[in-house]
């Protein structure tokens, strides 16, 4: 406020009268449904109930906090960020998990409680003496309007005439002055409150900076893969097929000698053996990263590798070319869901299923077999729950005793 008398002549009071005025609108309720879930909380939580009502009490914070960002652009031009993470296709049950781990919404409960006593009473203490400055502005109208009937502003002393009520203008015209500050003063403190308890804070720039470090490093690892596969393809795998070559000729060449038939046997047998290498080396090749995923994306790599599996795959996969990241961690992990169906589960029939919602990749895979898989007894499925976590996803196993099992896999795409 530079300029005050520009301050006064602009729209600025009226937005920060009407923003204290449904804070004290919003406020009231707030404390009295906190009240009630704490209270009866409290006295509850010997039977178990209580839990439950706590647990809404803090939960409700998310919706609270989520308003009065909104309510907040009213008298600040700068949006506050939503500083929880992003629960897209996650259940009723994860959402909640989510949130009572996250301190955001803790915050969010601590602005909650400050919402009521201190906002809202500071709001509804300027409405009224706005509304009382307005009264006093009156006085002229006010006095000619109920004449002969009397007004009094001072008790015992009643205001003869329009003319004398002008000094009742005057101290509400100074009333409306005074209010117009008060009002943006307590405006800007409940702005830099909710700026500090219902946005971002520098952790969570620091979880932002070092998952984007954790996609890096993917980045990286993808980058260390790739070259690898390129030479396997071009030096080892080539110079095996030129091995090959050779010891065919060799042989040729040794069953044209008399009583060298046990040579040649030896060299067909050598390069018997390098036809297996070779085999076993573009197995290798195309499981660093198969040519189809770059090519075709997630549903025609997985298709490929649905015709080679032992166990019958239903696949079930309508999704859009994706980032390279996340087909990659998508198809590996469909991959090891079925080489596991098939080492261990017994399964006669596997399905594999995927779509794309409100920009996540949500894939299920599900046998038939006796269950029992324990994602800490082995390195495979933790394995593929880091890789997941990198990319901020999720990777969650359900295999009871005797079956079936489901491995549900949740990436966001962006990459």
């Amino acid at each position: 406020m530079r300029r005050p008398l520009r301050f006064l002549g602009s729209w600025w009071p009226w937005r920060c009268w009407a923003y204290l005025a449904s804070g004290a609108v919003v406020g009231y309720p707030v404390l009295v449904v906190l009240v009630l879930l704490v209270g009866f909380g409290v006295v509850l939580s010997v039977v178990g109930i209580g839990l439950g009502l706590l647990l809404a009490a803090v939960a409700g914070a998310v919706p609270l906090g989520r308003l009065e960002r909104r309510r907040l652009r009213w008298v600040d031009p700068h949006p506050v960020a939503d500083p929880h993470t992003s629960l897209a296709g996650a259940g009723p049950a994860a959402r909640l998990r989510t949130r009572l781990r996250e301190r955001s919404t803790w915050r969010e409960f601590g602005y909650a409680a400050l919402l009521g006593p201190v906002f809202g009473a500071a709001g509804f203490g300027v409405i009224t003496l706005l509304a009382f400055s307005a009264i006093l502005i009156a006085t002229p109208v006010t006095v000619w309007a109920i004449a002969p009937d009397t007004v009094m502003l001072i008790p015992g002393r009643a205001v003869a005439d329009p003319v004398e009520g002008l000094a009742g203008t005057a101290v509400g015209l100074v009333g409306l002055v005074v209010t117009a500050y008060a009002g943006a003063l307590l405006a800007g403190a409940q702005v830099k409150t909710a700026r500090l308890l219902l946005g971002p804070r520098e952790e969570d720039g620091r979880v932002l900076e070092l998952t984007r470090s954790r996609v890096r490093l993917v980045d990286a690892f993808e980058a260390e893969r790739r070259r690898i596969e390129r030479d396997l393809h071009d030096g080892a795998q080539q110079q095996l097929v030129a091995l090959s070559m050779t010891l065919g000729l060799a042989e040729l060449e040794l069953r044209k000698v008399p009583g060298a038939a046990g040579a040649a046997g030896l060299v067909s047998r050598g390069r018997g053996e390098a036809k297996l290498a070779l085999e076993q080396l573009r197995d290798l090749v195309r499981g660093i990263h198969p040519q189809v995923l770059t090519d075709h994306g997630l549903a025609a790599a997985v298709a490929e590798v649905a015709l080679r599996h032992p166990v019958p795959v239903t696949v079930d996969l309508p999704v859009p070319r994706l980032p390279e990241p996340v087909e990659t961690t998508a198809y590996f992990t469909v991959t090891e869901a079925l080489a596991n169906a098939a080492k261990h589960s017994g399964a006669s029939h596997v399905g594999v299923a995927g779509r794309v919602e409100s920009g996540r990749l949500t894939l299920t895979i599900t046998d038939d077999g006796r269950g029992g898989a324990d994602p800490g007894a082995g390195a495979g499925l933790a394995g593929l729950a880091d890789r997941v976590a990198m990319l901020q996803g999720r990777l969650m196993v359900s295999s009871p005793a005797g079956g079936p099992t489901e491995l549900r896999v949740e990436v966001p795409c962006s990459g």
